[in-house]
């Protein structure tokens, strides 16, 4: 899955724009490496998100297309 599209349904992003905005910034790192909005995630895949002061780190534990709200966190775990 795109990155851009799992931070949106992950709930991490709220806006599939501006996750994409934020891979073209350089902000979203994929072990290690700078995203690009259409790189693949995969399960396992540690991710880093750098928003202004703060960041996260987070690993993608499952993969979906269409997640309720109540089930987002369920897709990462917070490092």
């Amino acid at each position: 899955m795109r990155i851009d599209k799992f931070l949106k349904n992950s709930r991490i992003i709220k806006r599939r724009s501006i996750a994409k905005e934020a891979c073209e910034t350089g902000r979203v790192l994929i072990n290690g490496k700078e995203a690009k909005p259409g790189s693949e995630v995969s399960i396992g895949d540690l991710v880093e998100i750098n928003f202004g002061n703060s960041s996260m780190k987070i690993e993608v534990e499952k993969i979906l297309d269409h997640v309720p709200k109540d089930k987002a966190p369920e897709l990462y775990k917070v490092l």
